[in-house]
């Protein structure tokens, strides 16, 4: 029986189809099973999203801050941050993790400048200290609008509001503080720094009274 002959362009199209179907085996299926299982193995907590927990149920990751605000009273209300936890730095997208990024404000926009000046005097007031010891992270949105760091300076600014609005000394508040303190990456990259998310994950812990201990930030 004589064998049909097969055009050299369709012999081409079937080796092509045939390399398109191994190698969405290999990078579609193979190599992100491969990728996630060492992650699993070796990085899970990293993997996972570096998740925090209280009660056993997760109340957010140390990788993105949070907003700490009081109940709002009606639902059209501008959010108010709460006294009782420490405040995490401005952000332009809320610590939205799906609207991430800064205002793109640069520094000579007359607009920057008033942003900054009304959070300073914002700051200054509710932390009550002067506006000119108000630390420049406590007015200044990150590049992200996700970072959950503050500066040790920013931190120890709000013992005394803390330490007021929950019924602690300034010196255990203080003291929480300085557990959560984290120098320079490899003692020379970046600036030393707190976790705010972290930070108040054990401040609820500590508290152990009134209302329940850390949740989810109200908005």
């Amino acid at each position: 029986m004589a064998r049909i002959a097969v055009p050299a362009v369709l012999r081409q199209y079937v080796a092509a189809l045939r390399m398109l179907l191994v190698l969405t085996v290999v990078t579609g299926v193979g190599y992100p099973l491969l990728v996630t299982g060492i992650a699993q193995a070796g990085l899970a907590d990293q993997a996972d999203g570096s998740l925090l927990t209280a009660h056993g149920k997760p109340v957010g990751s140390r990788l993105i801050g949070q907003n700490f605000t009081l109940p709002r009273r009606t639902p059209h209300e501008v959010p108010r941050p709460d006294p009782a936890w420490f405040q995490p730095r401005p952000s332009a997208g809320g610590y939205d993790p799906g609207n991430s990024g800064a205002s793109n404000l640069g520094p000579t926009n007359p607009k920057l400048t008033t942003l900054v000046l009304a959070r300073r005097a914002a700051v200054a007031a509710f932390d009550g200290v002067p506006a000119a010891a108000v630390p420049p992270d406590a007015v200044t949105a990150s590049g992200s609008g996700l970072d959950p760091a503050i500066s040790p300076a920013y931190a120890y600014q709000q013992v005394p509001r803390v330490a007021r609005a929950r019924r602690l000394s300034p010196a255990r508040v203080r003291g929480l503080v300085g557990r959560h303190l984290h120098g320079r990456v490899l003692g020379f990259l970046g600036q030393p720094y707190v976790n705010v998310v972290e930070l108040n994950r054990d401040l609820a812990a500590a508290v152990r009274a009134g209302r329940a201990g850390f949740s989810r930030p109200r908005g």
